[in-house]
C-alpha cells in the first residue's frame, strides 16, 4: 500500500503567487513580494520566503487595484488558471468608491 506525502503546512509567498496564477512568473512574485507594499494578515511583508498558511489573508495592489485574497489551499503545482483560483478567495468583490459616488478617487 502507497501512502501519499502529507499536504505542506506552509509556502513561500512568492511560490505561492506564481503556482496561483496571481504573478506571471516567479521573478514578478518576489518582486511583488520584496517592494514593501504587500500584507499578510496586517503585517507588512518584505521578504519574498515568507510563509503563506491556509487562511492568510493577503493584502496587495495589482494592476491599479487594491485585491485582498484569503488562502483556501495550498496549491501542489502551477496547473491551469482554474486551479490557481480556487486556491484562494477574493475577498473585494467591487472597486473602492469615493465619497461623491465616482468608482475613482479625486
Amino acid at each position: 500500500m502507497t501512502t501519499r506525502a502529507p499536504a505542506p503546512e506552509s509556502m513561500r509567498l512568492d511560490r505561492f503567487l506564481w503556482w496561483a496564477r496571481i504573478a506571471k512568473s516567479r521573478e514578478t512574485a518576489q518582486a511583488m513580494a520584496c517592494d514593501g507594499h504587500f500584507r499578510m494578515d496586517g503585517r507588512a511583508i518584505d521578504r519574498a520566503h515568507a510563509p503563506v498558511r491556509i487562511g492568510s489573508i493577503l493584502t496587495f495592489a495589482h494592476h491599479g487595484d487594491v485585491r485582498v485574497l484569503r488562502v483556501e489551499s495550498l496549491p501542489v503545482r502551477r496547473g491551469p488558471p482554474a486551479e490557481g483560483r480556487a486556491c484562494y478567495c477574493d475577498l473585494v468583490t467591487s472597486p473602492v468608491s469615493s465619497v461623491d459616488g465616482s468608482p475613482h478617487a479625486a
